[in-house]
């Protein structure tokens, strides 16, 4: 079980954001603002699955996960409300979010399903999201030159992410979840998930008019497959969640640990 604080990140998100504003690069600029249109209908997905997952727990087992699901329902909730604000500026902006749309489209297809199947899917989703915020902190430079508070907030996701990533994974196997359907719904997931983010990051470099410049592929080319880049980094530990002995707490979290104490001054813990 892990020990998980809710935090409130003391950054402003009143003022506007530039388009560019992950240091001038469109491409990187779109493709987190694709990964933060996804995050409110996301995060709420993510809660409801495992207060539903919970609630199938016998009973030793619910309080012995209660403290870690209320933490985690916290921190996502917490990103759920950040992201908003921050989704609020690229609406402003004229972004339409497509993927937000596709994802409220899907949620109902879960209701009559069992839970297990549920807590799968955040799980798969989970372990992305966990490996994305590994390559994150591990290469701060991906978001060099971009305003402070917007890198914060990203950072400060992205080790929050990391400190839950076990969660779901958890309670799905305290569900009775087995290794087959917990790898055929990662499959699942990992089609959506490439599939979503793509489309948005596509479509919004098209309303900034970057989708054709030679200096956004060069990014993209960089960002995503050079000797550091997102694809080439996380392909290893995409592949292992597929392993029959796999759990998240095999992926160190120690870059998550480092940014949070380095970092104190910029949240306050309201929770625990």
């Amino acid at each position: 079980m892990t020990d998980l604080v809710v935090r409130r990140l003391l950054i402003d998100l009143e003022t506007g954001v530039p388009r560019r504003w992950a240091g001038g690069d469109a491409f990187v600029s779109a493709l987190f603002n694709a990964l933060s249109m996804s995050f409110p209908v996301g995060e709420q997905f993510f809660i409801d699955s495992l207060r539903a997952g919970v609630k199938q727990l016998p009973q030793d087992q619910r309080e012995r996960y209660a403290a870690e699901v209320q933490g985690f329902i916290g921190q996502e909730a917490t990103h759920r409300r950040i992201h908003a604000l921050f989704n609020g500026h690229l609406d402003r902006l004229g972004y339409q979010n497509t993927w937000e749309a596709r994802i409220a489209r899907r949620t109902p297809l879960f209701d009559q399903v069992d839970a297990r199947h549920v807590v799968a899917v955040t799980a798969a989703t989970e372990h992305f999201t966990a490996i994305l915020a590994e390559w994150m902190l591990g290469h701060t430079e991906v978001l060099q030159g971009a305003e402070p508070r917007l890198r914060t907030m990203w950072l400060w996701h992205a080790s929050e992410e990391s400190e839950h990533r076990s969660t779901a994974f958890d309670i799905y196997q305290a569900l009775g979840g087995n290794h087959e359907w917990r790898v055929k719904w990662f499959r699942r997931v990992t089609l959506l998930f490439l599939t979503d983010v793509a489309r948005q990051t596509v479509r919004n470099l098209w309303h900034d008019g970057d989708l054709f410049r030679f200096s956004t592929w060069r990014s993209a080319a960089r960002t995503l497959f050079g000797e550091h880049g997102l694809v080439r980094r996380t392909y290893q530990p995409w592949r292992a969640y597929s392993k029959a002995d796999f759990h998240p707490r095999q992926q160190d979290d120690a870059l998550s640990r480092d940014w949070l104490r380095s970092n104190a001054a910029q949240f306050s813990e309201v929770g625990r």
